[in-house]
């Protein structure tokens, strides 16, 4: 692949693909044509009878992707223009609108999928067998019967989504988003972002580290009643929902279905997370000793073990990003540049704009857009190829309909970290400094904690909080059970100063996508073993995960998994990523002796 010569500055995305802005003739006329679409399909419930012709069921399936692609566009652009400022009272109003809109949407187009589950099983495998790529999406829609209610409940809650929980994990967001930070940096008290702020905890000087840790739960924790309420009421609402309505047998199995994965995969999966949280204890009573400290701080978890202050201007990891892709296949790295030759990064910081990162994939046809608080340290060009890994991801698979290009939550992790996995490698080719290549090393176990142990114990809080709420729990009472889930999981390797009890209220995934975060571990460790036979096989591996990647959510995830030769329902499987982990541990361990 030939080097990117222009310079690459941060910058704010550009959401012309979508529409010039959110009050154009273009986005009128978006919502003229989707009355059009949905006012046509509505015409076709007298059709669906059992004895419906196969052409015919597969027309209807086309016109309805087309209502859902044309609302996506829609739903994109607002959440795109709300995220890149979530105080912009205009963005904030066409999201509100967006959102009534696709539940009045939803509600029209729903006699299609109760028709659909109610539909006997031998007219159902009639309909399926000539369906093609619609055939995974038809088959998991049909997994949802026992958990449908009627067509009038169902309108009922997509109705009250909008006023309810939709709209107070809005004004989360909004409410999270405005508050800036203090700190005081060589003498001079700056006014920062949770972004900027953050690229403190990471820095050699321990105080610093501290304070900026104060500085987030002190502001979070002045409303951290509010925030606690909020988070209340949105569990009190997948409740109600999910096991008072839908009869699920417990509020994670309503995601785990989403994701079509089995109950007793989780559950093996944040099993074995406990059973090795021995692993990273370890590992942090290593970085006390080379820190030279008795016991870390809960503030001390990501603290460098080199002085390095290194930094990368964007251009600068944008080269690295896409000389490690090129290095595995030149189609990652010209995928990975296309999002950004088509302006669909937004990597400046500014005040408002949405903290963290994240990769959004509005239709197959169209390059999704990337969000990052790019600051130039190691971190953002890991997360920066990690958000160009999903793009890759969903640009592979795009050859996909609408309703089968996206992998589920668990699968959709993998290519995001094998390609932090992929920079890393060459972080460590090109980087002469022993004690910078020792920090590199120090950095993979840190993101293995943040991305399997960290996440883990969150889904482990976030069972706990659903069944404590339920049972009427105050919000003292869920932060005294947080701060418990965080000795068990650092054990006596780490003293943990109280603040940090407020730490729940300030995890956005909590709130917008209840037990998202197991997600991030199931991929990461999944990730491990990949990348481990990656190594050992060469590129008589690469077709394979990339027939992975290029599947999408077009199969079930454990059957796709075991054809690649994993058995995710067994603990061995979860245990051989820890294993990569111990050893990587050991050796530090060695390196450390030595040193």
């Amino acid at each position: 692949m030939a080097k990117e010569k222009q310079i690459i500055e941060p910058t704010r995305w550009s959401l012309d693909d979508l529409y010039p802005s959110g009050d154009s003739r273009e986005m009128q006329t978006a919502f003229n044509q989707l009355e059009k679409l949905v006012g046509a399909f509505e015409k076709v419930r007298p059709e669906l009878k059992d004895d419906l012709p196969c052409e015919r069921f597969l027309r209807i399936i086309k016109d309805m992707e087309a209502i859902v692609k044309l609302m996506q566009r829609i739903g994109g652009y607002a959440e795109l223009w709300f995220s890149e400022d979530t105080q912009n009272q205009a963005a904030l109003s066409l999201l509100a609108k967006v959102e009534q809109l696709s539940a009045d949407v939803s509600n029209r187009v729903l006699f299609f999928s109760l028709w659909w589950k109610e539909l006997d099983d031998k007219s159902a495998q009639r309909l399926i067998k000539d369906s093609g790529d619609y055939r995974y999406w038809l088959e998991e829609m049909r997994h949802f019967k026992p958990h449908t209610l009627s067509e009038a409940e169902e309108k009922i809650i997509n109705i009250k989504d909008v006023t309810g929980s939709n709209a107070l994990i809005t004004l989360y967001d909004s409410f999270t988003n405005r508050y800036t930070f203090k700190i005081s940096v060589e003498g001079e008290e700056k006014e920062v972002t949770r972004g900027e702020l953050m690229t403190y905890v990471r820095m050699p000087d321990a105080e610093l580290r501290a304070a900026a840790y104060r500085e987030l739960y002190r502001v979070f924790g002045q409303d951290g009643n509010i925030l606690g309420q909020m988070y209340q009421t949105v569990v009190r609402d997948w409740r109600n929902e999910n096991i008072g309505l839908r009869h699920y047998a417990s509020p994670i199995s309503a995601r785990n279905l989403g994701n079509d994965i089995p109950d007793e995969v989780v559950d093996t999966l944040l099993e074995v997370c406990q059973k090795n949280a021995p692993i990273f204890q370890r590992f942090f009573k290593l970085k006390a000793r080379l820190l030279k400290m008795e016991r870390l701080r809960r503030y001390d978890i990501y603290a460098p073990i080199a002085a390095s202050s290194k930094e990368f201007s964007l251009g600068h990891g944008v080269e690295l990003i896409m000389d490690a892709f090129d290095s595995f296949d030149p189609r990652f790295a010209s995928l990975a540049m296309q999002v950004i030759n088509e302006k669909h990064v937004d990597s400046q910081v500014r005040k408002g704009k949405r903290s963290g990162a994240f990769c959004a994939t509005i239709n197959p046809e169209l390059t999704p857009w990337v969000l990052i608080n790019y600051q130039g340290h190691s971190d953002d060009v890991a997360t920066l190829a990690h958000e160009l890994g999903h793009a890759i991801h969903s640009l592979l698979a795009s050859k996909h309909s609408i309703f089968t290009q996206h992998a589920c939550l668990p699968l959709a992790e993998t290519a995001s970290t094998f390609g932090e996995m992929m920079l890393v490698d060459r972080l460590l080719a090109e980087e002469r400094d022993e004690s910078v290549r020792r920090d590199l090393l120090f950095r993979q176990v840190d993101d293995s904690y943040a991305t399997i142990m960290r996440q883990a114990f969150f889904a482990l809080f976030e069972k706990q909080a659903h069944a404590m709420t339920e049972q009427g729990a105050s919000v003292d009472d869920l932060s005294d059970a947080y701060f418990k889930n965080l000795q068990t999981q650092f054990g006596d390797a780490l003293d943990i100063s109280e603040e940090f009890k407020w730490e729940w209220v300030s995890i956005p995934h909590i709130y917008h996508t209840p037990f998202y975060v197991y997600a991030y571990a199931f991929g990461q460790l999944l990730v491990l073993s990949l990348y481990k036979q990656y190594k050992e096989e060469g590129d008589s591996f690469k077709p394979s995960y990339v027939k992975l990647l290029s599947t999408g959510g077009s199969q079930a995830p454990v059957e796709m998994l075991k054809e690649a030769g994993f058995d995710v329902r067994q603990a061995a499987f979860w245990q051989g990523g820890f294993n990569v982990i111990d050893e990587l541990v050991r050796q530090l361990e060695e390196l450390a002796a030595k040193a």
